[in-house]
């Protein structure tokens, strides 16, 4: 397709209004008044004022002045029609007016009647017995449909206007030139960067011609770009449409008096080109916008949207306007479209687009000069990829020397810069309620970069109130972002928030209600000014030599809740300490137990990993209140508290080495979810009150090598239904699971991590026949794993996994085996076996029908794999680098499959798997991707050209297209996100689209005709390949194609098509390709399958080929930098299928509603 135009849509220098007239019956005359008229309104108008005798042919100079005018005037007078000039002319001005959406023609019917230009009457009709004398007949149609239709476009008549004046006739032209010319495009800052490959997604997904109303969603924080990508786009399609409107600043106009209804008027105006009547009621106006606009194809941008009755006092629903429509709303509030067919957010530029936007701004330049390398660097650090801070601070800094810069930076270290701080304020503004805003706050201040589970506990505690509400809408208004499930924001923002705290008292900290800042902090804690106003503290001393601090310092502080001191030493007595902590965070804590006088009553996480405790606390403590307890690593932890606590969900004791003893008191807690002993070596007995314990769901026990059994009470526990018991070998412990009769996954393999002065746990399970008889019992088990066990070919023979009926996930992974266990095939239920990384492993002969998942990547000694007859479409495999590969069986039972083929750099003796691969591949019946793919593109392609976009037609028949991409060379191998659109060009609709992860430089794609929009093509209509590709870690920073290429497949031809085709005789034998026909093109360079299969084979056949087969329904449209999903909330995690690394598996495990998902890519494709 052809790229979208920039921000203009016309050429600079581009004509207002082209005149077309006979000049010698009014070029000094009316035409020339008019021309006057014209000027003197400042309408840059084109006349041809050549009247040399004229060639047969327009010039190219007058083609383009009609071609790039936004009106043509035609000026109709007696003899126009007795100049073959003129009527070439008219016919190029209609042609162009037909082709190209937004141009205007206007007649003038100057002392002549319409009538006579439509049916050629009177003089006209003169002027065509001439013509009919002296021209082919096929012309002379053409001119007289061009006057037909021409006659028949509203006008105007000199006779019916102004009573035949001139001057009041040509005023009223004017009038309705300066209105139609009233110009829509909006002023757009010259220096873009970063926003080109958005705002094309964006016009490409609006340009395609169909009658369905689409809506966009623009979605971002403050200051991010939102509006001006949306004026890009508006600027590139507003011709298109019957009226358009970009309705700015929405939120900020509807706050004024009737503001909604000023909106509505300027939206009615601004499309129907005509007064309207005052609105004074929000309702009437949406009745006034649905009945006016309901049958025009509009084009509306609704940049600012902050509030959903904003939305439905504008755009109601999609039956307001007419088909084909198109609407763009910007906002900061992601909730507000729901209902938009593509969301897109916008993310902050990368390091060298910004340095770039900034030094646009700062230097007026690309760079930044020699000298201010450095300090700019600082500044564009500071701004964090965000357009407007980049604006401003580059205009501020302009000019400025470099003490000057120094000063302004050293300043923003400490207050950020107020017209930035404005701009983000308005999000924070229009937040709802004193929680949110308080939540807001308390992430700035103390909770970036932590886990949002973590998090939400401490915010519900302060609220009082389930805090998820609060987190969605804060993420949904990017004020926060939620990547995976860790909550963070940009760095403005945090800025931002603390900024507010800060000038509620600026000279002193002890009085602001949080205290973020280490010197602060530490100031105050020392000076002891703390005061009630303080709601939390953060301080961090494990760095500083100074760590020695008085619990006196805590006195004033009798609102504090929210307390961080890692590295703190503390003295005195801790009841001077808050009683309303909520939230302690005290990594490195010096005591070996907590005073007896710290009042913990309203804690809800207390967090002390790596502390010295010996003991949390002497004796019993009641806390009810508390959700998460955390002593991970605190190595000298002989045993945890007693603690008795109806709310404990989470009870942490990762790595705590010295642990010898669960206290009975775990029994009392009866929320508890989550039991987390891994690396808890020292550990031999669980206690039995843990039978109590009826809600735990997940136990984590691996590396606990010394643990001798499970209570047998721990049977009884239905929830639990997660155990991970990696690296625990004792046959006890191992015959004590079989009594967990409602765990569905168990992990049982191998651990790395071992006691100092150990050797390396590594052996997993020793003695197979000793336990596997309880694994029978173990029918409902739905996910095992029994990865990096060190399984032999001995133990293996001793496995039979047949019994495990329920099971869904076998992962047998970095085993020692050459052979598969016995039983694997007959598992009924069976959808994901994991076996990479078995170095010994020969085949894999019996595999379920059920199975949606093989992963056996680099399986250095596999020869051969069979494929089950009755396989699901939706079976992946993954074969990477499993390089012994001789011979995939059943392969041509999986029809319609998508293979990756990853061509590896080293050669390869030639084996059968090359070519019993590359032969199916090339029948027709699959979809392949290859990359690399080795040596230059073959000039016989049926299509090729430089760049990263390709014209070209393919005949009424056809098997399939080959798309080749070559890029330019490239310092390293990088990894790419690939967008693929195939466009029929007359029309724009589209008739193909992919989205693809690639490596290295070139690759090739095989498209089916089944995967195209083929209903939608005629067979002689131009189409249009475009490639866009950019960097996968750097998703707006473009990779240059070089060329691209696109090869027809044709079905099989009999000797007699090979006949009339013509077959190149100057080719070697086998040739690679064939001439095939094209009806209306001509002959098209083709290939057979076999042909291709023949050349694909010879380019591949000394490579060492891995393999990758994407199961059907595996993949979705891929996302840039922005994420586009299709109605309804973006999720919260986005996992990138990344086509040549696609996803391997996901581990479905229901728990009592809960849903494990877990995800692998193909690493070994590098």
């Amino acid at each position: 397709m052809t790229e979208p135009e920039s921000s203009r849509s016309r050429p600079e220098g581009a004509y207002d209004v082209f005149l077309s007239f006979r000049g010698e019956d009014t070029r000094k005359t009316f035409t020339d008044h008019l021309y006057a008229a014209l000027d003197q309104a400042g309408i840059h108008t084109f006349r041809d004022d050549d009247e040399l005798p004229r060639g047969e042919e327009i010039s190219e100079h007058l083609l383009r002045a009609i071609q790039e005018s936004k009106i043509s005037i035609v000026v109709f007078s007696k003899g126009y029609a007795s100049s073959r000039w003129c009527l070439n002319e008219l016919v190029e001005i209609l042609k162009c007016k037909n082709r190209k959406p937004g141009q205007i023609v206007l007649p003038i019917f100057y002392d002549i009647d319409p009538s006579y230009v439509r049916k050629q009457n009177g003089s006209f009709a003169e002027a065509f017995v001439k013509h009919e004398e002296h021209f082919e007949e096929k012309l002379v149609k053409e001119w007289r449909k061009a006057l037909e239709e021409a006659g028949n476009l509203s006008g105007w008549n000199l006779n019916h206007m102004a009573d035949g004046h001139e001057a009041k006739f040509i005023k009223e032209i004017i009038k309705e030139v300066l209105n139609k010319l009233d110009p829509k495009y909006l002023y757009v800052p010259e220096h873009l960067v970063g926003m080109d490959r958005l705002s094309r997604n964006i016009f490409y997904f609006l340009s395609t011609a169909t009658d369905d109303v689409r809506i966009v969603g623009i979605h971002g924080m403050p200051g991010i770009g939102k509006t001006t990508i949306a004026q890009v786009v508006f600027n590139q399609l507003c011709d298109g449409f019957e009226g358009s409107c970009f309705l700015s600043d929405i939120n900020e106009r509807s706050k004024q008096f009737n503001g909604l209804a000023l909106l509505q008027k300027q939206l009615l105006h601004d499309i129907l080109k005509q007064d309207v009547a005052n609105i004074n009621c929000v309702d009437r106006g949406k009745v006034l916008v649905k009945e006016r606009l309901r049958r025009k194809r509009v084009l509306l941008v609704a940049d600012d949207v902050a509030h959903l009755d904003q939305r439905k006092a504008l755009m109601g629903d999609r039956s307001w306007f007419g088909p084909g429509s198109r609407v763009i709303i910007t906002t900061r509030d992601s909730s507000l479209l729901r209902e938009a067919d593509q969301r897109y957010q916008i993310k902050e530029l990368e390091p060298d687009e910004a340095l770039q936007l900034f030094s646009w701004h700062a230097f007026k330049d690309t760079k930044p000069t020699e000298d201010y390398i450095d300090l700019s660097k600082d500044v564009v650090d500071y701004c964090g990829g965000l357009p407007l801070a980049l604006q401003v601070m580059g205009a501020c800094l302009s000019g400025k020397n470099r003490d000057g810069w120094k000063s302004v930076i050293d300043k923003l270290r400490r207050i950020p810069n107020h017209d930035i701080q404005g701009k983000l304020m308005i999000s924070f503004d229009a937040l709802d309620g004193e929680e949110l805003r308080n939540a807001f706050l308390d992430i700035a201040c103390f909770f970036i970069d932590r886990k949002k589970e973590y998090v939400a506990k401490v915010l519900g505690a302060r609220c009082g109130y389930n805090p998820e509400v609060d987190l969605e809408t804060l993420h949904e208004r990017s004020l926060i972002k939620v990547l995976g499930e860790t909550v963070t924001m940009h760095d403005l923002l945090r800025d931002m928030g603390r900024e507010i705290v800060r000038e509620s008292s600026p000279k002193e900290p002890g009085k602001r209600t949080r205290i973020w800042n280490q010197e602060d902090a530490w100031n105050v804690l020392e000076q002891q000014k703390g005061t009630e106003v303080v709601e939390g503290l953060k301080l961090d001393v494990r760095a500083s030599e100074a760590k020695s601090l008085s619990t006196g310092s805590f006195a004033n502080m009798k609102c504090l809740n929210l307390l961080q001191i890692n590295g703190a030493h503390l003295t005195g007595s801790f009841e001077l300490l808050s009683k309303e902590l909520m939230w302690i965070c005290w990594h490195e804590c010096p005591l070996k137990y907590f005073p007896s006088d710290f009042t913990l009553d309203n804690l809800v996480v207390l967090d002390m990993q790596y502390s010295n405790l010996k003991e949390l606390w002497k004796g019993k403590k009641i806390l009810s209140r508390l959700k998460t307890l955390n002593l991970s690593h605190s190595q000298d932890l002989i045993k945890t508290p007693n603690l008795h606590s109806s709310s404990l969900e989470k009870l942490i004791l990762k790595g705590c080495s010295s642990l010898v003893e669960v206290h009975q008191s775990i029994g009392n807690l009866t929320s508890l979810v989550f039991l987390n002993l891994e690396g808890c070596w020292s550990l031999k007995t669980l206690p039995e009150s843990i039978g109590n314990v009826k809600s735990l769901e997940c136990l984590n026990i691996s590396g606990c090598s010394q643990l001798e059994k499970l209570p047998e009470c721990m049977g009884d526990i239905e929830s639990l239904t997660e155990l991970l018991a990696d690296g625990i070998e004792n046959d006890q412990f191992l015959s004590s699971i079989g009594q967990l009769k409602h765990v569905r996954r168990l992990s049982l393999g191998g651990y790395s991590s071992a006691p100092p002065g150990s050797s390396l746990i590594s052996g997993g399970v020793s003695n197979w026949k000793r336990w596997l008889p309880t694994l029978i019992e173990w029918i409902s088990v739905k996910c095992l794993e029994l990865s990096n066990g060190g399984l032999s070919d001995r133990a293996a023979k001793c496995v039979d996994f047949s019994g495990l009926s329920s099971l869904e996930v076998l992962d047998l992974s970095g085993n020692k085996f050459s052979s598969l266990p016995s039983g694997i095939g007959f598992l009924p239920k069976l959808e994901i076996l994991r076996v990479h990384l078995c170095d010994n492993l020969v085949s894999i002969p019996d595999l379920p029908s059920s199975l949606d998942t093989l992963v056996a990547y680099r399986c250095k000694s596999l020869e051969r794999v069979r494929i089950p007859i009755e396989s699901k479409e939706k079976l992946h495999i993954n074969l990477n680098e499993s390089h012994s590969l001789e011979e995939i069986q059943g392969i041509d039972g999986l029809s319609n499959s998508f293979w990756y083929i990853h061509v590896d750099d080293h050669r390869h003796s030639p084996n059968k798997l090359q070519k019993s691969v590359v032969e199916e591949m090339c029948n027709g019946r699959h979809r392949y991707f290859i990359s690399p793919i080795p040596g230059e593109m073959p000039n016989w392609m049926s299509y090729r050209g430089e760049g990263c976009s390709l014209s070209f037609h393919i005949p009424p028949v056809f098997q399939g297209l080959v798309l080749w991409v070559v890029y330019r060379p490239l310092e390293k191998d990088v990894h790419m996100i690939i967008n693929i659109i195939i466009r029929n060009k007359s029309n724009g609709i589209q008739l193909f689209e992919d989205g693809r992860c690639v490596s290295r430089r070139e690759w090739i794609r095989y498209i089916s005709r089944s995967e195209m929009a083929m209903e939608d093509y005629c067979g002689d209509d131009d189409l249009e390949l475009y490639i866009s590709s950019v960097l996968y870690d750097h998703p707006f920073e473009p990779v240059h194609v070089k060329e691209c290429g696109v090869h027809v497949i044709t079905g099989k031809l009999d000797s007699s098509e090979e006949a009339a085709v013509g077959i190149d005789k100057v080719m070697p034998s086998p040739p690679s390709y064939h001439l095939f026909p094209h009806p209306h093109c001509g002959p098209i360079i083709a290939s057979t399958p076999k042909q291709w299969s023949d050349y694909l084979f010879s380019k591949l056949q000394e490579q060492s080929l891995s393999l990758a087969r994407q199961g059907k329904g595996i993949g979705a449209p891929l996302a840039f930098r922005c994420i586009k999903s299709n109605g309804g909330p973006v999720p919260r995690v986005l996992v990138c299928v990344t086509r040549i690394y696609p996803v391997l598996y996901k581990d479905k495990l229901s728990n009592g509603g809960r849903t494990i998902v877990r995800s692998e890519r193909m690493d070994a494709i590098e």
